[in-house]
């Protein structure tokens, strides 16, 4: 019996550990879902580089308060994955809210970002959100536009002063 609650405690300890590390989690309920399509899921987490695992939903609680992680119980009924990314905040959600639109039977139930849980909402708002990549090449094309458009008066003004001079000769 003590070896069973050892390896229990294991599990909640690695479950509680991944809580900590992740900067972003996302709980669905993924009941409705054939074999076929949470294989399809899975992979498109993987690709993402974002955990996703199925728990028992008392591991999950017991990791929850190990972790520091206050509001997750009413979360925690039902058939329950866990999504979680170490490095992109944006990633799990981002994937799980492209696959809910083209899959209904998937339900988004929770959110964690950085410790504080957030609604099904707010997963699929931050899914709407670009990726890292985007908001980067969005910034640098909203910095470089006034170099840009100094460029091209510059230009516009030596091409008028050109045409002036051919002009006058």
């Amino acid at each position: 019996m003590s070896a069973i609650i050892d390896a229990k405690q294991q599990q909640v300890d690695i479950i509680a550990e991944q809580l900590k590390n992740s900067v972003s989690t996302v709980i669905v309920d993924y009941r409705g879902l054939s074999v076929a399509e949470v294989t399809e899921l899975r992979s498109q987490l993987r690709e993402a580089g974002v955990e996703y695992k199925v728990y028992k939903n008392t591991m999950v609680r017991r990791a929850a308060e190990q972790a520091g992680i206050d509001g997750l119980n009413e979360f925690l009924v039902g058939p329950t994955a866990i999504a979680t990314s170490t490095e992109d905040v944006v990633a799990p959600a981002k994937v799980i809210a492209g696959f809910a639109k083209e899959h209904k039977a998937l339900e988004v139930k929770t959110g964690v970002m950085e410790g504080n849980v957030i609604s099904a909402e707010q997963v699929n708002t931050v899914g709407t959100l670009p990726s890292h990549d985007g908001l980067v090449s969005m910034l640098l094309s909203v910095l470089q536009a006034p170099v840009r458009n100094f460029a091209y008066a510059v230009k516009a003004i030596g091409e008028e002063k050109e045409g002036k001079e051919e002009s006058a000769e």
